[in-house]
């Protein structure tokens, strides 16, 4: 059944002419990928504007101190001179900003990001149920252009930051695991991230969600021992549907399990719809954009060019 849940605080839609604050959150980024990145976001007609200070700075590996990565973070949500934030890339330390963020609980600004950024993500929506977007980050997808490898899938980026009026549908380029429909509100992010949240007071709440999980670089009894994690702490008890990511540079030893193995040992018993390796997150394929906090239909088949669908129902973003 579908989970009864706050409405939830959408963000306003990019524009064209539009300002974008880019910033590093997590770990160090290097300053080409960085300028690539941002003159993509140029050629998208966009404004880039990144302080080379603070988005190139470095303290072990960490992207600066957790203080000045939390103020460029609150500055940046204040700020009323962009229309979004966009993470330069991943790495880790997002973890590190949540227990004393500044938020202004409604006034929802777009974050588009993925990997380590899914710990934001979910603090944002558990405790002030902002919708943010699972997607290309400036220096780790933008920098490789659309459409191309390790890029980022255009359309979805700009149905989901841009569209104000209607909803729209994913091609997830997937494997059916288990066929079915489902219904529910489109949460996750990066595995292990998700993992990390168990326990905490923004512990994401599963329940009546269509779950995207994904990672990489983890071997696949790493992956099981994530998977069986939550499974134990009940989140996948009320979980509507599943979609998995690629799960890149997570190759087993010859003869044992792979990732899709363990996956479909663990999951299929779940009798849930099914989607295997959709290029979301960590992906060597053009990365999709998809929004966090709003709900979505996940439809999956046994056979067509098409097999796992994903509908968005309404705007992710308000006028």
């Amino acid at each position: 059944m579908a989970k009864e849940i706050p409405r939830p605080i959408k963000p306003p839609a990019l524009r064209p002419g539009d300002a974008i604050r880019v910033l590093s959150l997590a770990s160090p980024v290097k300053p080409e990928p960085l300028r690539k990145g941002c003159a993509e976001l140029e050629r998208l007609g966009f404004v880039a504007k990144a302080d080379d200070a603070s988005v190139l700075a470095r303290e072990s590996y960490f992207a600066g101190s957790a203080h000045c990565r939390r103020a460029a973070l609150e500055g940046a949500l204040a700020e009323s001179e962009t229309r979004a934030i966009f993470c330069s890339r991943g790495g880790y330390g997002s973890n590190y900003l949540v227990d004393e963020l500044k938020v202004s609980r409604g006034r929802a600004k777009i974050l588009l990001g993925s990997s380590d950024i899914t710990s934001l993500q979910i603090f944002l929506w558990q405790k002030f149920g902002w919708v943010t977007f699972y997607g290309p980050m400036v220096a780790s997808n933008f920098d490789h252009g659309a459409g191309g490898a390790h890029g980022y899938d255009r359309e979805s980026l700009l149905h989901a930051l841009t569209g104000t009026e209607r909803g729209w549908a994913l091609d997830l380029q997937g494997e059916s695991l288990v066929t079915g429909e489902a219904q529910g509100v489109l949460l996750g992010g990066c595995l292990t991230l998700i993992e990390t949240s168990l326990g905490t007071p923004w512990e994401l709440d599963t329940t009546g969600a269509v779950l995207v999980l994904e990672d990489r670089g983890i071997k696949p009894y790493q992956v099981d021992r994530a998977l069986m994690h939550l499974k134990q702490a009940g989140k996948f008890e009320g979980v509507a549907g599943i979609v998995l990511g690629d799960f890149p540079d997570c190759q087993a030893a010859d003869g044992d399990e792979t990732v899709r193995d363990v996956a479909q040992r663990i999951l299929e018993p779940l009798k849930l719809p099914l989607v295997w390796g959709a290029p979301i997150g960590h992906t060597e394929r053009a990365a999709l954009t998809v929004p966090l906090g709003v709900r979505g239909k996940l439809s999956v088949s046994s056979g067509g060019d098409k097999p796992a669908r994903l509908e968005i129902p309404e705007p992710a973003c308000t006028p």
